[in-house]
């Protein structure tokens, strides 16, 4: 299978040749299975590519699943986890088993000890060849339950290990599933549960900001250019957004071409600074193919919307205010950064004609 290109004139062809490629292949026609291979095909995803092409001809759909869930666990949640709940089920079962069985092999020692005792009350004259028939039942006795224990221990231990292995993978596929697979940031679906936090405490609402940026012109830019080619940009920009913040700081890829940032323990006017530094940054990004042809896709650019918290009553509010900041920086000639406070008459709802580009 060889990845295809798209151009501009060829972008339709891309959606072709995965439809072609799965009939070749023998792979069913699965909307999971479109997902990868288009994802393969469009050359945006080298690793996924290479583990396509290892798969050959007719793969089975159990090894499309398993890329499926490594690449796109967002749309998997549901397997993965039924997945996991079966695993735990059994070794729960088995965790059980050995349990019961311990307490069988405790309880015959127990009564091995009772019949012992009985037997040494009920005599008046003890010889040495009885105590030392009895000192050899009882050595047999406890080493077999020492020797048992030690095994059960192992065996727990294994099964303890299993399902710290399960936990593990459920954290992977947890963090997975709330992360972009193009620009490996969040994903609109972290956003929402982190924005949520902020108004949980009257810190989080005094403390808190958001920074919201859309690409300018970017369908132009795919129509012009290519999907792979968008997908490449928003990579690009999505490293930019995570190399020039602290760590600490929470940034998503929200939509198509839409990037969320979440920033606490600043003002608004450090807010503002920092949309206005990683604007900056991109602006002056060398966007180009390289290579021979070393076409250039620039300039980039994006316009950005600041509000603070405290100016909203909701996580719903706080992102409809900034969203509205950003429609003003679109509306006043784009590639620039607007504070909601500093927007005239905020209370007019005519932002809302406005749709971005």
């Amino acid at each position: 299978m060889q990845p295809a290109v798209a151009t501009g004139e060829e972008i339709n062809d891309l959606a072709i040749n995965t439809v072609m490629t799965m009939r070749q292949m023998g792979v069913v026609a699965l909307p999971r299975n479109y997902e990868i291979f288009y994802e393969a095909l469009s050359g945006s995803n080298p690793k996924l590519s290479l583990e396509v092409i290892a798969l050959g001809n007719r793969p089975p759909q159990d090894q499309l699943d398993q890329i499926g869930r490594k690449y796109f666990a967002q749309n998997h949640t549901q397997s993965i986890v039924e997945n996991a709940r079966e695993v735990i089920a059994k070794e729960l079962e088995d965790i059980a088993g050995i349990i019961r069985s311990e307490r069988n092999h405790i309880e015959r020692y127990g009564q091995i000890l009772d019949q012992t005792a009985d037997g040494l009350n009920s005599r008046t004259a003890i010889s040495r060849e009885l105590l030392q028939k009895i000192a050899g039942v009882m050595s047999t006795a406890t080493n077999s339950t020492i020797d048992h224990g030690k095994q059960v221990a192992n065996t727990l231990s294994e099964k303890s290990a299993e399902l710290e292995s399960v936990k593990s993978k459920l954290e992977e596929y947890k963090k997975l599933a709330d992360t972009d697979p193009l620009t490996l940031i969040w994903n609109r679906r972290a956003f929402d549960k982190e924005i949520a936090k902020v108004y949980n405490s009257s810190r989080g609402i005094l403390f808190n900001a958001l920074i919201l940026a859309d690409i300018d012109r970017f369908k132009e830019i795919n129509d012009r250019y290519g999907h792979p080619v968008g997908d490449k940009i928003l990579q690009i920009i999505a490293g930019i957004f995570r190399t020039s913040i602290r760590e600490d700081m929470f940034v998503a890829r929200t939509g198509g071409e839409e990037f969320a940032l979440i920033v606490e323990g600043a003002s608004e006017q450090s807010t503002f600074d920092i949309a206005e530094r990683i604007r900056l940054l991109i602006e002056h990004t060398s966007f180009s193919s390289g290579g021979q042809t070393n076409v250039n896709y620039g300039p980039i650019t994006v316009s950005m919307g600041v509000c603070m918290a405290s100016e909203a009553e909701s996580a719903e509010d706080l992102y409809a205010k900034t969203d509205r900041a950003l429609y003003r920086s679109k509306l006043n000639g784009r590639n620039r950064v607007t504070k909601f406070s500093e927007i005239p008459e905020r209370s007019s709802k005519s932002w809302l004609l406005y749709r971005k580009d």
